[in-house]
């Protein structure tokens, strides 16, 4: 008699495992941070851009305690974003270096765009929400690729 035994793994028409809901879960946070952080890191170029220009886009606060030059925070949100978006064409290729950068960049926004709230706040709040959610697509948990091959 012969017996057959059930597989542990849908195989696909190559023979090859098709990737599991967790797998497919863990790339789609990543491809996520990587997008949100190319959107986030353009914007504050632009942001940058136009706080060097000192626009009259930004609010001006009176007694805030946190107050510089509105160039010096245009000149940090211009090379924040710059960065980021070098980072986020790493977050692409899917290098470890770039998950490390991205939350550390991510975490330098969120504490630019506190510091800068008084110039244009309801942006700032926008800006600290979606660098949140970069920091939690790439620090969550993501399956090891290699042992379901």
């Amino acid at each position: 008699m012969t017996a057959t035994h059930p597989t542990h793994g849908a195989r696909g028409a190559t023979g090859v495992h098709a990737p599991s809901a967790k797998r497919q879960w863990a790339e789609g946070l990543t491809v996520f941070a990587a997008v949100s952080l190319m959107i986030v890191s353009v914007l504050d170029i632009l942001r940058g851009i136009m706080g060097i220009a000192e626009d009259d886009v930004f609010v001006t606060t009176q007694d805030y305690v946190f107050q510089f030059d509105l160039s010096a925070w245009g000149w940090t949100h211009l090379v924040l974003g710059a960065i980021g978006v070098l980072v986020s064409l790493g977050l692409v290729r899917g290098a470890m270096w770039a998950r490390v950068a991205g939350v550390v960049i991510a975490g330098l926004l969120i504490i630019a765009n506190f510091l800068s709230l008084p110039y244009y706040p309801v942006w700032s709040v926008v800006m600290i929400a979606f660098s949140g959610f970069i920091i939690w697509a790439l620090c969550a948990p993501r399956s090891h690729a290699g042992a379901e091959r």
